[in-house]
């Protein structure tokens, strides 16, 4: 092997790694996959889907307890979709798969109309017929491709144009409580992923139904996360760090925080006295940090 060769390889062994230890990580901080589980895999064609059933894979091999996998695609009847590459793929990796066809395409192109974005629509119809099928199969986890800057984006898009302060959570229950989502790639980055589907060749699929609509304002968003990245590095994995350190108390809503009834208490000793009288030699802790990586979770 030349040298150019033999560093491709080190670069994609740790690539791998890292999302593997993500991956992993994510997995265990959330208990998304327990002993025993049928995880239905989504898999749209994407990057991010054919990244994440990879890596499923490759943790299912060594995983210290024994579930299932099984890959469902949705086609959607969108104009030029090539209904033999998923199967090719799938049949090539020997994994059981599901392919539904449901025309929701035509439901999105009677009901919105021309120019206006059809993203929301899209996914409503995809995610009602996905549960449903997840059901129809026994599937006890249903497997979402979105990884960390995902998340972050859709923090800002409910932030900016939803009013709300929600983001994608890396494990959901369901409304109806039926189902059960997981995100494992939760902890994993856009740009190795992408860097990961380009190693691997995957046989990406373009969405023909969104993808021509490039004011979305997800776009703008994650436009304005690369640019403050660019200028502040680790700006988007502090903010992902922020999501999992919640203070209810700090922030404004009723309904997680009772405010009405807060109550005076000053039957102990105050925490300003308590504060002056101790030893000011003791040096505060340090911080924890954003993210912790751990090797330990490396399974592979």
């Amino acid at each position: 092997m030349d040298q150019p060769a033999r560093k491709n390889r080190i670069e994609f062994n740790k690539l791998q790694k890292r999302l593997r230890r993500n991956a992993g990580k994510a997995i265990a901080d959330y208990n998304m996959i327990e002993a025993g589980d049928k995880v239905m895999v989504c898999l749209s064609g994407g990057k991010d889907s054919f990244g994440m059933l990879e890596i499923l894979m490759g943790l299912q091999r060594t995983a210290p307890i024994d579930f299932e996998l099984v890959a469902v695609n949705l086609d959607q009847k969108q104009p030029g979709f090539p209904e033999h590459v998923l199967p090719q793929y799938l049949d090539s990796l020997g994994i059981p798969y599901h392919i539904i066809e449901k025309d929701t395409y035509s439901v999105v192109k009677s009901v919105i109309p021309e120019g206006k974005t059809t993203c929301g629509l899209c996914s409503r119809l995809r995610r009602g017929t996905l549960y449903g099928f997840a059901e129809e199969i026994g599937a006890t986890k249903i497997a979402l491709g979105h990884h960390r800057d995902d998340i972050v984006e859709t923090l800002f898009l409910n932030l900016f144009y939803g009013g709300g302060l929600k983001a994608m959570p890396p494990k959901l229950l369901a409304d109806d409580k039926r189902n059960i989502i997981i995100r494992p790639m939760a902890y994993c980055t856009e740009p190795d992923l992408e860097a990961f589907a380009e190693a691997k060749q995957f046989p990406i699929i373009p969405c023909n139904l969104c993808g021509s609509q490039e004011n979305l304002q997800r776009q703008v968003i994650k436009q304005m996360l690369t640019d403050w990245d660019k200028q502040y590095p680790g700006r988007v994995e502090t903010i992902f760090s922020a999501i999992q350190r919640v203070s209810p108390s700090q922030l404004a809503d009723n309904k997680i925080f009772n405010f009405r009834d807060l109550m005076l208490d000053r039957s102990g000793e105050s925490a300003h006295s308590a504060a002056s009288s101790s030893d000011n030699s003791e040096k505060e802790l340090p911080l924890a940090p954003a993210v912790q990586f751990i090797d330990a979770l490396s399974l592979g």
